[in-house]
């Protein structure tokens, strides 16, 4: 359990730095998932899940945090837009289970990787 802790929390803090400090593209966050798996031993499942959760949490709660300060103004018209019923929290959390599958299915090939 504290290497999954450790795992999500590394991940999420990576990601961030890598997306804050580096001008390389938005999927740049899977090499730092990719390299805390190998880092961090864990069985296949629980690197999916510290890779997913890591990402998840830190999208989800970026793009709320971002979001709130514009009073939900702009996800909630590209929530009309794509078929989402206009509800800006369904936009968010379809945010971060983008950015946690791609996170997770990296961690999940470093896990693969270090065998």
């Amino acid at each position: 359990m504290n290497k999954t802790i450790t795992a999500i929390v590394l991940t999420g803090f990576l990601a961030y730095v890598l997306g804050i400090y580096s001008t390389i593209p938005w999927w740049s966050f899977t090499i730092s998932s990719l390299l805390v798996s190998v880092a961090i031993h864990q069985q296949p499942g629980k690197s999916f899940l510290s890779g997913f959760l890591g990402l998840f949490l830190l999208w989800g709660g970026m793009a709320f945090l971002k979001d709130s300060a514009n009073e939900h103004i702009l996800s909630a018209k590209v929530a009309t837009i794509l078929p989402m019923g206009g509800s800006y929290l369904v936009l968010i959390l379809v945010t971060g289970i983008v950015g946690g599958l791609v996170s997770g299915f990296a961690a999940l090939a470093g896990s693969y990787l270090r065998k």
